[in-house]
């Protein structure tokens, strides 16, 4: 039989990961509304030294490069944890909707990204709470459902914008494309915050209560193997 794994360590991660991304959510932001207001001086015909343009410029470049470092490991360790989650669930609980592969790989699959992560991430509270009401444990976390909504919402509108603003970003080489861009950018950053906050909440909820589950569990199989040793 498959025994479960922890989780508590790649919880804590993910959730330092996401605290970094939120503070490079509010840099970015100022570092915007920086360059916003320089390019809104441009068209309205005062003058922009090289200096200050290169500033800009070099300041934008180094807080997008660590960005999108860090987003991609927050990503990653977000997964990890998503992942193991439903791994032990499946194995507390018994067969789910989707195998714990799907937990990982739906998050990269066209279309399907759209919806899976979502509808196993609501199974996992759900199908936890369920488990945690039938063997009567208390919890202070109640695994409400009432924030998934929000932050899948509030994701699906990130990764269509940031997708916009990287490929338009690209390209732009008016002052007219730049202040999009920008702006762009700047909602993208207002959109990420709120959005890091209902993430680390998520991961805090769950792992509140998922040693709860494996304690369950261990007790279940100590019992089991009590009574095969009676018999």
């Amino acid at each position: 039989m498959e025994e479960l794994r922890p989780n508590e360590q790649r919880g804590k991660i993910a959730i330092t990961l996401i605290w970094i991304m939120l503070a490079l959510e509010i840099i970015s932001l100022i570092s915007g509304v920086l360059q916003y207001n320089l390019i809104q001086n441009a068209m309205a015909g005062g003058t922009i030294s090289t200096d200050a343009a290169n500033a800009n410029d070099s300041r934008e470049q180094i807080i997008g490069i660590i960005y999108l470092i860090t987003y991609i490991v927050s990503g990653i360790t977000f997964i990890q944890w998503f992942r193991r989650a439903y791994y032990n669930l499946h194995i507390i609980t018994g067969p789910l909707s989707h195998t714990e592969g799907w937990a990982a790989g739906s998050w990269f699959l066209p279309f399907i990204n759209l919806y899976r992560p979502y509808q196993i991430m609501e199974e996992l509270y759900k199908k936890t709470k369920f488990f945690l009401d039938r063997n009567k444990i208390t919890t202070t976390s109640s695994l409400s459902t009432a924030s998934l909504p929000l932050w899948w919402a509030l994701w699906i509108i990130s990764s269509i914008l940031g997708q916009f603003v990287f490929r338009y970003s690209m390209k732009a080489v008016t002052i007219d494309q730049l202040n999009t861009s920008t702006i762009s950018s700047i909602a993208l950053n207002i959109i990420g915050i709120p959005l890091a906050l209902i993430a680390i909440k998520i991961i805090k909820d769950y792992s509140r209560v998922e040693p709860m589950l494996i304690n369950v569990e261990g007790a279940e199989k100590h019992l089991n193997t009590t009574d095969i040793l009676i018999e």
